[in-house]
């Protein structure tokens, strides 16, 4: 795998996230993957990551305050080994609007081992501690990521 598109629904919470975390913790294990993220609807295209995103992956030592917040395209199944999905209603929607490229399109957190229903919860209306169990979630992900592509190579 050498491409990953982290995918929720605005692209300004959850998804910029986790691609700041992927981003240093493949860095971190060596591995070479590009990584960016995107969301299914576009009301936020071209915005920064919600600023409490921002505080909470730099809290724990991510960087996501480039973030600038973009709409999934079908060029995007093109570019990318992998679109992982935050929750399954968007990885529903991936799946309605690109079905040929099924294959690509998975869950995220299944990776992180974690009992179902393995979504990652979307903490707009929530407070501090919701965005920062997002970050909680994205290094159990990442870290079980890291783990199949090492058993897989």
């Amino acid at each position: 795998m050498k491409s990953i598109l982290f995918v929720c629904l605005g692209n300004i919470c959850r998804s910029p996230v986790v691609e700041a975390v992927a981003r240093r913790e493949f860095a971190d294990a060596g591995i070479t993957i590009a990584v960016a993220s995107a969301g299914t609807g576009d009301w936020h295209v071209g915005e920064p990551a919600d600023a409490r995103a921002i505080a909470s992956a730099a809290a724990h030592g991510y960087d996501a305050s480039a973030h600038r917040a973009r709409q999934v395209s079908a060029a995007d199944f093109e570019h990318f080994d992998a679109l992982l999905a935050m929750d399954r209603a968007n990885l529903r929607e991936l799946e309605r609007r690109w079905p040929r490229h099924r294959d690509k399109v998975q869950l995220f957190l299944p990776f992180a081992g974690v009992t179902p229903p393995h979504e990652v919860p979307d903490p707009y209306y929530g407070n501090a501690r919701d965005f920062a169990h997002v970050v909680e979630l994205a290094r159990a992900g990442m870290q079980g990521l890291i783990e199949r592509l090492r058993n897989t190579a």
